[in-house]
């Protein structure tokens, strides 16, 4: 189990809070509450971010397409959030520059200045460049582009490693003291007077253990749901929306490092993103999907639409045969009403059930930008049995990321000057992945020879040690889809053997 841990199988004192899902939601309560001085409990029945949250588009934004539905308090909240997770997660984040084209017959000019206008001041923009007009003719941005498209908007929104995100908020949380179970399952709720009963299952050996909590916390995502009907025999009022997203990564599309954002006359936007420098990822569609959110996958119709929407921008036509990887994931939406998916709201609501006992607290919604402002608004739901504790997580840096926001440069630098053997390219990788904690990754070595085994494309088992006794990996996939995206490059084989070894090096129960 994780070193870091305080595992209370048949605990003595039960729990302040218990909370059900992994996620960026589930893990940012925890932390935000273990940091405030609460005994946290947290079980995620598959691995950390192993659903919606390491499925997104990647982005720390504002969602400029929802000011068109009106929804200021949302794109507000969000980006006020943009710059304030960027400080605190600056190795994982990093600004960006979006190109919009203006596109004949759709939304006209002057509306897309005003809303650039708006997208650069209603969130208190500090330190991101502002808006500005682009002659596509001359502007290295309109290369890629149809000679169609002759202006341009830039404007700013930063990108990020989602599931890294939400690994090292659960790796806060512990180290703060809350109680992190991966592949548990939570089983069964019961209320017992003052205080909730649940049974856990190692999903694993199927050994099943009980703890006690005063509240849980249903962060369940797509299956928010199904928790509160099927494991705590509690109805909910509020309903969720499932969205199906999918993405498509292809070979890199072009040489400069900006991205863009695509309007289409279906009213959706494509964002084209540069991805782990050799690629570009592509996505969203929106669609309401119904089945088991575990076996969502991208279909060939949408693999269709992304190749044609951005097609449609580009001089080089881009078919599906260039796909190189897809992914897909559901979308817990609060069901508003709306009658397109893409309407839906991305906000959040809370559903308080407290019966005269133990209260539980189901979340609904939400995006990956607002995680902690939803996390710290939870906490203020549940202050009425907790106590009204200090808010702490706006300025308190995530595991690695205690440096300036402009200081990658420095730390790749001073890493290759204390490590002169690392490739560049590794030392930049373990930089954009651990910031400061990429010593704790390479420890003493003197060599590559001393990081162990080269699993390929410079993972190395010193890497993979740290991930399986730092960052509750248990997998190959795991490690080379969630904490990483190397699995882009790694071969089958490849990932077949990090696999066995890793089967073969993990503590038995």
């Amino acid at each position: 189990m994780h070193f870091l841990q305080r595992i209370r199988l048949t605990a003595v004192e039960p729990y302040d809070l218990a909370i059900i899902g992994g996620g960026v939601n589930g893990c940012g309560i925890a932390r935000d509450a273990a940091g405030r001085g609460h005994s946290v409990f947290l079980c995620e029945m598959n691995d950390l971010a192993s659903g919606t949250s390491s499925w997104s588009s990647k982005m720390i934004h504002g969602g400029l397409r929802y000011l068109e539905f009106y929804d200021f308090h949302l794109v507000r909240e969000a980006l006020t959030e943009r710059e304030i997770l960027w400080h605190v997660a600056p190795h994982i984040i990093a600004p960006g520059r979006f190109v919009l084209p203006h596109h004949d017959g759709l939304r006209p000019a002057w509306l897309l200045r005003l809303g650039l206008l708006i997208y650069d001041h209603i969130g208190g923009r500090r330190l991101l460049p502002a808006t500005r007009t682009l002659n596509l003719r001359k502007d290295v941005a309109g290369k890629p582009l149809k000679p169609i498209y002759t202006t341009g908007f830039e404007y700013s929104d930063c990108t990020v490693d989602d599931a890294r995100l939400v690994v090292l908020n659960a790796m806060d949380a512990a180290a703060r003291g809350a109680t992190i179970r991966t592949r548990t399952r939570a089983v069964k709720a019961e209320r017992a007077g003052a205080l909730w009963r649940m049974t856990v299952e190692d999903t694993a050996t199927g050994e099943q253990s009980t703890i006690e909590a005063r509240i849980v916390v249903n962060a369940g995502g797509p299956w928010v749901e199904q928790i509160l009907s099927q494991r705590t025999g509690v109805a909910a009022k509020a309903k969720v929306r499932l969205v199906q997203g999918s993405h498509i990564v292809v070979r890199r599309l072009y040489d400069h490092d900006r991205a863009y954002t695509f309007q289409h006359a279906d009213g959706r936007v494509v964002f084209v993103i540069p991805y782990q420098n050799d690629f570009t990822l592509i996505g969203t569609t929106d669609h309401d999907y119904d089945g088991d959110p575990s076996l969502v996958k991208a279909t060939v119709e949408e693999i269709e639409y992304l190749c044609a929407s951005v097609s449609e921008y580009l001089v080089t036509p881009l078919t599906p045969d260039e796909v190189v990887w897809s992914y897909s994931g559901v979308r817990p939406l609060y069901d508003d009403g709306a009658s397109e998916a893409r309407a839906a709201t991305r906000d959040y609501v809370f559903e308080l059930d407290t019966p005269g006992g133990a209260p539980i607290l189901s979340v609904f919604g939400g995006k990956i930008t607002t995680y902690r402002r939803l996390a710290e608004h939870a906490l203020e739901k549940l202050s009425r049995y907790l106590g009204d504790g200090k808010s702490w997580t706006r300025d308190a840096p995530l595991p690695g990321g205690d440096f300036a926001v402009n200081g990658i440069t420095d730390l790749v630098r001073q890493l290759l000057r204390d490590y002169p053997f690392l490739p560049l390219r590794l030392a930049q990788r373990l930089v954009r992945s651990y910031g400061t904690r990429a010593r704790d990754v390479l420890g003493r070595a003197n060599a590559l020879a001393d990081l162990g085994i080269d699993f390929g494309h410079g993972l190395t088992e010193r890497e993979v040690r740290y991930l399986m006794d730092r960052e509750f990996a248990r997998t190959a996939e795991d490690v080379v889809w969630r904490r990483s995206k190397l699995g882009l490059w790694l071969s089958p084989d490849e990932i077949a053997t990090l696999d066995t070894w890793m089967a073969d090096t993990r503590p038995r129960h």
